[in-house]
């Protein structure tokens, strides 16, 4: 459970990494543009590629601390078992759908890492690259559910964090 939390904390950062070198680069394209009247050929599609890595990776860190979108007006009514079995019953939907695209995803990203195929841009980068975000993001947040759903068996259903009013 330790090594899953220091996972999802660790992909949470490069997530933020990534984002943040994002909104740079494209504040860089901005000004070099419009100020300096010369256009790069990197930093959109860079850029990109770092928000295509930055959203997947984060997915089990968001599950873990209950920061993806939750409808709750029927479950904060349910007594502590029937919150339990909603909470296995939801992780277990989670669970099945991130695999699946776990292992269709990556058949996606082998199949263009086997062909070689590119990006078409001017960078004409590896299409794998962008492709590969997908099932990593994916097979992180199974690994995520996996240990919630462990937890939620147990009685372990973590309060709400960060509810908003």
């Amino acid at each position: 459970m330790r090594l899953v939390a220091a996972i999802e904390t660790a992909t949470a950062w490069v997530a933020a990494i990534l984002l943040t070198l994002s909104g740079g680069m494209l504040s860089y394209e901005v000004v070099a543009r419009y100020f300096f009247n010369a256009p790069t050929i990197w930093a959109a599609e860079l850029s990109q590629m770092c928000l295509i890595w930055a959203c997947p990776v984060a997915m089990g860190w968001a599950l873990s601390h209950r920061r993806h979108i939750r409808v709750t007006a029927v479950t904060d009514l349910l007594p502590p078992r029937g919150k339990q079995v909603t909470e296995i019953l939801s992780l277990l939907i989670i669970l099945t759908f991130s695999a699946v695209v776990t292992i269709y995803g990556y058949d996606i990203f082998h199949d263009s890492f086997a062909r070689g195929r590119t990006t078409g841009t001017m960078l004409d980068l590896p299409a794998w690259m962008p492709e590969a975000a997908v099932p990593a993001g994916f097979a992180l947040l199974t690994l995520s559910c996996l240990t919630g759903l462990w937890r939620a068996v147990q009685g372990d259903i973590p309060e709400e964090e960060g509810m908003m009013e």
